[in-house]
């Protein structure tokens, strides 16, 4: 009829262009990753709870299922996932500009940090003026990541299958390490045959709800469509800027110098530390303190405890490693002075592959979203994900709640148990009013974490906690 005829020619409203496609200006973004950072505290799996929190639930930015399809690339790469992601969705919903944006804040807090407490460390040998403040931290991010758990674990195991999924890759990465790289391939090579089979399990079914609500949407932007011309651009940019300062020490100054063995260890560490932060930390405590003799296992471990304990990325240790490698072998140079570059190196060989992984490798990535078989094979592997997340907030909880572990190793098993005995109360009391913050008044994840700091302090102040 005449009617249906006019509303055929009626255009659709377009979407607007590209560069205000999702309605969040550059200045916004800069002000929520900065928050984002800010309060990036407790390792991968906090940060990932809080980022989850405020781009996906509050700001709206990209659905539940994208951002766990990025956080699946991210799980796949060498190094921090948790800065990755950032630096993903800064690049998803701002370009390039974004991605440096999202990246390069999430990292900067704990630069910040952890060079003032190598400072301070180096000078003095403690850092116990923190030590309260930190303690009410901890206990309220293990609250926060309970909660992102739940909430990521409802949306993204939506089946028995998938559920098991989660359970096995959680009992196989904590109780017997296995290998992340192997649990993640298996995860994906069933997901990927099972999909390619029609099994119902694999086929994602509708999305959860809000899912097609984000602001970005489900389409995939301009920017972030694959080519070899723009995988070419990232590689000519990035990987200069990662390995040019590396040959210039060699080049000057010689493979036996503290500079150079700092840029070429932690540049074969952003390779080849497949499994996130702790199986890099892992990697790097061997390495450094047996092989190289940089520092001594008490200093990684006080080390390891500035990261748990600062914003940012947990492997922002390799900074406080590469401060006491350059301060305790500083030559003619005044040890302050090389402590401070030998740590800034490590940072920047560290984090400028997490850059060209995205920029080179993040379109490839989009281009997947629609590949039924591949889907199947990512869904397989936010499953296994979710119980990733599970393992990190475990091992958190264990390290956070009690004061030691005991090892248990036999019939195949291979896991720290926590020592009853060594049960904190103070950690416990403020875990659990954190979580009655968040689950019971609704509180926002900056007032508990504030509420709990304060805490904390209040608790060294009058001596109930230690330094």
């Amino acid at each position: 009829d005449a009617e249906s005829r006019i509303a055929w020619r009626v255009p659709e409203p377009q979407p607007p262009t590209e560069s205000a496609a999702h309605y969040v200006p550059l200045r916004e973004a800069f002000r929520v990753w900065l928050r984002v950072a800010a309060l990036s505290f407790g390792g991968p799996a906090g940060q990932i709870a809080v980022m989850h929190r405020v781009i996906v639930e509050e700001k709206r930015w990209i659905s539940d299922a994208r951002f766990l399809h990025a956080l699946n690339y991210c799980m796949l790469l060498p190094g921090p996932e948790a800065q990755q992601l950032a630096t993903y969705i800064g690049w998803l919903m701002h370009r390039t500009t974004g991605g440096i944006i999202a990246g390069g804040l999430f990292i900067l807090p704990g630069v910040v940090a952890i060079m003032g407490l190598s400072w301070i460390y180096a000078l003095y040998g403690h850092v116990g003026v923190v030590a309260g403040l930190f303690f009410g931290l901890k206990a309220a991010v293990l609250a926060i990541v309970v909660e992102a758990l739940i909430r990521v674990g409802r949306r993204a195991l939506r089946n028995s299958v998938l559920r098991g999924f989660a359970a096995a890759g959680f009992i196989a990465l904590f109780f017997f390490s296995a290998p992340f790289p192997l649990v993640i391939m298996a995860a994906g090579v069933v997901g990927y045959i099972g999909a390619r089979a029609g099994l119902p399990a694999f086929a994602g079914g509708a999305p959860a709800p809000g899912d097609s609500e984000s602001l970005l949407g489900e389409a995939t932007p301009a920017h972030a469509r694959a080519s070899w011309r723009a995988f070419g651009n990232a590689v000519a940019v990035w990987l200069p800027l990662w390995l040019a300062p590396v040959a210039l020490l060699l080049a000057t100054l010689g493979p036996a110098h503290v500079f150079t063995r700092i840029a070429v260890f932690f540049s074969e560490m952003a390779v080849v530390t497949f499994g996130g932060a702790y199986a890099a930390l892992a990697y790097v405590a061997q390495q450094a303190v047996q092989h190289y003799g940089w520092l001594s296992p008490h200093e990684m471990l006080d080390g390891l405890g500035m990261a748990e304990t600062t914003p940012g990325p947990l492997i922002m240790v390799l900074q406080f490693v590469g401060f006491l490698a350059a301060f305790h072998h500083s030559g003619a140079m005044a040890p302050l002075l090389a402590g401070t570059l030998g740590g800034l190196l490590a940072t920047w060989v560290t984090f400028a592959p997490c850059f060209l992984w995205i920029f080179a490798g993040g379109p490839f990535i989009e281009s997947l979203r629609e590949n039924r078989a591949l889907k199947g094979a990512l869904l397989s592997i936010t499953a296994v994900v979710v119980g990733v997340i599970f393992n990190l907030a475990l091992w958190f909880a264990i390290h956070t709640l009690f004061g030691a572990v005991v090892p248990v190793r036999a019939f195949g098993l291979a896991f720290d148990a926590p020592a009853p005995a060594s049960a904190d109360p103070y950690a416990l009391a403020l875990a659990l009013g954190a979580a009655f913050a968040i689950f019971r008044l609704r509180a926002g994840a900056l007032a508990t974490l504030a509420a709990s700091a304060l805490a904390g302090a209040l608790l060294r102040g009058v001596g109930l906690i230690a330094a």
